[in-house]
């Protein structure tokens, strides 16, 4: 068994689409982040995306590391990246409205479609599995909601509908035998 405990990284107080931006991450809740630190196995090694809000959470939880890795970043949001969500709906009115009603083939401007996007994730937990009994993985929103899809089949627009908040953790465990996930909880705020 794999067990999985995403982090979503600490908040970067964008209004935007950040996908792939490198923003840094605001730690500034020591009580959030020793309460999170304390739910989480004391041997676990931590593996995080290799933007900067991801590694700066990461590093603030003091496990051992894994390699960084890009697999786990954002969605690459392209030419949307940066601009408020307004702004996209108003210049991309059609495929901003089938990009978040309908997620899956529709891609962003020089940006990922949810099923490349998603494939990515599912390659890197797919890699992962059965090398640890425990992984903390801190990385974006998407990547755990990638995830959490991919654990239970929801499609991409039900997955879209939960929450992720900042600095929660969401628990998948992955049973090779019989090759069934089970989740353990989403969005766990400590």
């Amino acid at each position: 068994m794999t067990r999985w405990w995403w982090v979503r990284h600490g908040p970067t107080h964008a209004k935007a689409a950040i996908g792939w931006t490198d923003l840094p991450a605001d730690l500034s809740d020591t009580v959030k982040l020793a309460r999170l630190r304390a739910a989480l196995p004391a041997d676990a090694p931590v593996i995080s995306s290799d933007l900067i809000r991801a590694k700066a959470t990461a590093d603030a939880l003091d496990r051992e590391r894994l390699p960084d890795t890009s697999a786990l970043r954002e969605m690459h949001y392209g030419d949307w990246e940066g601009l408020g969500f307004d702004e996209i709906a108003t210049r991309w009115p059609d495929l901003s409205h089938a990009f978040w009603t309908t997620p899956g083939a529709p891609a962003t401007p020089n940006g990922e479609s949810w099923d490349g996007f998603s494939a990515r994730v599912v390659a890197e937990i797919d890699r992962l599995n059965g090398q640890h009994r425990d992984i903390i993985a801190v990385a974006h929103m998407g990547v755990i909601l990638a995830a959490l899809a991919h654990a239970t089949g929801l499609s991409p627009d039900r997955a879209l509908a939960f929450e992720v908040a900042n600095l929660s953790m969401t628990r998948l465990d992955y049973l090779p035998e019989p090759g069934v996930w089970r989740v353990g909880g989403v969005n766990l705020q400590l």
